[in-house]
């Protein structure tokens, strides 16, 4: 169960490519998806993505939001797996289909009915599939698309400081990274298989995936509540393309 995770502020960033310091020359922020977005680039005249990223999110927010009765992921939530998948909207289905496949893989770890039958909540995976959408809508530029501490870059060479510690993840074209813990909120990440808190003792978690911020997003949240030992099998086994930072 899970998955209420806030991300917004867990990665301070700063930008890099090779070894010579070049700055985002402008950023574009706004509210979405119940946090911060932001679309920084380094040339002006990738300045006019930051609209696509911006409608990107918007049309994927009101299909998904569990917050709002008229969306569609409220009206399908009652339905079976099979039958959310047959009559949602086909840009959303891809999320949908992930949620299920780690939900299987983690053996209800990751469970978007976590609340019970007849519920359904995407939110430990919807914002990765936002990035990985908006970033594909984008195309390749200069440019890094941060959603509450989601990371996906468009282009370029960006690195990120993970808060609380001196680590530096460097994260390149079509790279994603999430991180998820509990020391900004408390506890309110859940596990699927209980709907209890996580017991884990670990002050977060950072996977950088190579190709999907909706695996990267998914898989702090399962990592996170399985803890470092478990969860290190579980990635290694399932997951191997994905780089997991533990803090501590």
């Amino acid at each position: 169960m899970k998955l209420c995770k806030y991300l917004t502020l867990l990665l301070f960033l700063s930008f890099l490519t090779g070894c010579e310091r070049r700055p985002a020359i402008g950023e574009v922020q706004w509210v979405t998806m119940g946090t911060v977005a932001s679309f920084k680039f380094r040339d002006s005249a990738d300045a006019a993505k930051a609209q696509i990223v911006r409608d990107t999110f918007a049309e994927i927010e009101k299909l998904l939001n569990a917050h709002v009765e008229t969306s569609e992921l409220r009206r399908l939530a009652a339905l079976p797996d099979g039958e959310i998948l047959e009559r949602c909207d086909a840009l959303v289905r891809p999320c949908y289909e992930a949620a299920f496949g780690f939900r299987d893989a983690s053996q209800g770890v990751f469970n978007p009915r976590w609340r019970g039958e007849g519920t359904m909540d995407l939110g430990g995976i919807a914002k990765g599939f936002a990035l990985d959408e908006a970033a594909k809508r984008v195309g390749v530029c200069d440019a890094l698309i941060d959603l509450g501490g989601n990371l996906k870059v468009c282009g370029g060479v960006w690195r990120a400081g993970i808060y609380g510690t001196d680590k530096i993840i460097e994260l390149r074209e079509g790279m994603s990274s999430s991180t998820s813990g509990e020391y900004f909120r408390g506890r309110h990440i859940k596990d699927g298989r209980t709907g209890g808190d996580v017991e884990s003792r670990a002050t977060s978690v950072t996977v950088v995936h190579p190709q999907s911020a909706m695996a990267a997003d998914a898989l702090s949240t399962i990592l996170f509540i399985l803890g470092k030992e478990k969860g290190g099998d579980f990635v290694a086994k399932e997951f191997p393309d994905a780089n997991v930072v533990w803090n501590p």
